[in-house]
């Protein structure tokens, strides 16, 4: 474990914690002293995280949902209050490319899959984080948006639109939070080695991508109590 534990005694949540950049930030943020609760659907991939976390003396735990069951995620805040107290990061990471074809051959079920996942969850989940992340001395909300907001790309559409809402989601938010202790920001994490991107870009040779745990002290300086930043789009470059 690291002996710069900045985020000693600190409560993070992290969604799509089985594997990528969730995977990484867990591991990291478990590393700086926070317990980690571990959000994703595959419980064997999470549990992996977990047993990982643990061998290196982290704490964490699992709390496996779907991001597509809503409702579940209504009850997210208040299971987290019973059991820890409170909760001072969140790191809305979870997300779902779906296919890429033109915006106009976009079957409805897919796009409601893909908005449902990106976009709607995240705005049930911040309804039920919000109180809890107020009540924190130093609330953390970080979102994980892409590149192809600001550079829109042909086939891409479901996946643009529910980062660009995503993106309004945040603005917004850090707005309505300016005159509290929430900090509220978003990482554009650029081309790194997942399993997103080798689906969108199958031709790509992923050693030539930064591995998720190269990209995750941004995750970490937002984390901070002491960081500043508020309503601030990073690119991983600028951290």
């Amino acid at each position: 474990m690291t002996t710069d534990l900045i985020l000693q005694n600190k409560i993070a949540l992290v969604t799509g914690a089985s594997r990528g950049i969730g995977a990484s930030v867990a591991k990291a943020y478990a590393r700086a002293g926070a317990h980690v609760i571990l959000l994703g659907r595959t419980i064997g991939a999470l549990e992996e995280i977990h047993d990982e976390i643990l061998r290196e003396g982290g704490k964490a735990t699992i709390m496996p949902v779907d991001l597509l069951d809503i409702d579940a995620l209504s009850t997210i805040g208040p299971t987290i209050f019973e059991k820890f107290g409170g909760l001072d990061i969140w790191v809305a990471n979870a997300g779902i490319l779906g296919t890429l074809r033109p915006l106009a051959q976009t079957p409805m079920t897919e796009w409601n899959e893909v908005m449902t996942t990106n976009l709607t969850a995240n705005f049930q989940m911040l309804r039920s984080l919000d109180p809890l992340l107020r009540a924190s001395k130093s609330g953390r909300a970080i979102f994980v948006t892409s590149g192809v907001v600001p550079r829109p790309r042909s086939y891409w559409g479901a996946y643009t639109v529910s980062k660009a809402a995503i993106e309004s989601l945040v603005h917004t938010y850090a707005c309505e939070t300016a005159k509290t202790n929430v900090r509220v920001n978003m990482i554009d994490p650029a081309s790194v080695r997942t399993d997103m991107r080798a689906k969108a870009c199958p031709g790509e040779d992923p050693q030539t991508l930064p591995h998720p745990d190269e990209i995750v002290t941004p995750f970490l300086e937002l984390a901070s109590p002491s960081c500043t930043r508020h309503g601030m789009r990073i690119h991983v470059s600028e951290a």
